[in-house]
């Protein structure tokens, strides 16, 4: 039995491998469509979350399953005071797999720890986001056609968001990558990326606050939102929430060919009128995510489809 915590649970050959089975459920879905005939997936959302967790039931469903759990820990035991230990204990006599976010940095590993199915880490606190990371090589391979050689610029929350601590954890594990982190000073990437994971991979990488002043390096822009349920200070979000704002005028700055990515949801990062251009692959981007999440359910539940 296998859980997923970090993108660096699987080698680049399983994600490779992964990545291959998501896009054939993209092209042949009907092959697919009972492949979870019988198995349940809960999905224990200690956060808000709605993108994340409506494509897990969304997969989930699209493979034939069934799904349960609860989407705000108001409405679970936890409001009764229920450790995530016990939860995950009775939650393994329901279903068959199951996904956690939670706002504390590794609660899923303790619930997989005492788990008898695996768990999917949706997201804990800022420290790790792996199904959107897989998201994220998804569509970055699906539409750039590779993922190495490439110049990725990272703008806005870079120390809370864990979608970007994932995504470079994973991306360093290939040729040629060189990173642009774009963020105000208060909002740079936590030492530990930065010291552990780029300098020590001896990883390309240069720190920014200009957005405008690297956008025609880019091969790929990946937007984040600067997180307010992150922040102890009302007056800090205020001042730094609009900081970085994506417009068309800023576009025509890019490459002809550099994509526009961000996790979702947006604020006023991205100008609606950015929407309408080609490069802006944020939408696709949540379609791959089923397709993502489609195939880790059946990897982790070990189910097979014959071609």
């Amino acid at each position: 039995m296998r859980h997923l915590m970090s993108p660096l649970d699987f080698t680049v050959e399983e994600l490779d491998y992964l990545l291959d089975l998501a896009n054939d459920i993209e092209k042949y879905p009907e092959k697919y469509k009972r492949a979870c005939e019988g198995k349940k997936l809960a999905t224990l959302f200690y956060e808000p979350s709605t993108r994340t967790r409506l494509s897990f039931e969304a997969a989930m469903m699209n493979l034939g399953g069934n799904v349960l759990g609860f989407s705000s820990a108001a409405s679970s035991s936890a409001s009764k005071g229920e450790s995530v230990s016990d939860t995950i204990r009775m939650i393994s006599c329901y279903a068959d797999i199951c996904a956690m976010r939670h706002p504390k940095e590794g609660a899923p590993v303790v619930a997989a720890s005492k788990s008898s199915i695996p768990v999917i880490n949706a997201g804990d606190g800022g420290h790790q986001h792996p199904t959107q990371t897989i998201t994220d090589l998804l569509t970055i391979r699906s539409l750039k056609g590779r993922l190495s050689g490439l110049t990725i610029g990272l703008c806005g929350d870079l120390k809370f968001g864990r979608t970007v601590h994932s995504l470079i954890n994973a991306l360093v594990r290939y040729e040629d990558i060189t990173f642009v982190l774009i963020s105000p000073e208060e909002l740079k990437i936590p030492d530990y990326i930065r010291e552990d994971v780029l300098i020590q991979n001896n990883i390309k990488f240069k720190e920014v606050e200009r957005l405008e002043e690297v956008m025609p390096e880019l091969d790929l822009l990946y937007m984040t939102r600067v997180q307010r349920e992150r922040f102890f200070n009302e007056e800090d979000y205020v001042r730094l929430k609009d900081r970085y704002i994506l417009d068309a005028k800023k576009m025509e700055l890019a490459r002809e060919d550099m994509l526009v990515l961000h996790p979702l949801p947006r604020v006023n990062e991205i100008s609606v009128e950015v929407d309408n251009d080609t490069r802006a692959a944020y939408f696709r981007q949540v379609q791959y995510g089923v397709y993502a999440r489609m195939a880790l359910i059946l990897i982790l539940l070990e189910i097979s489809v014959d071609a």
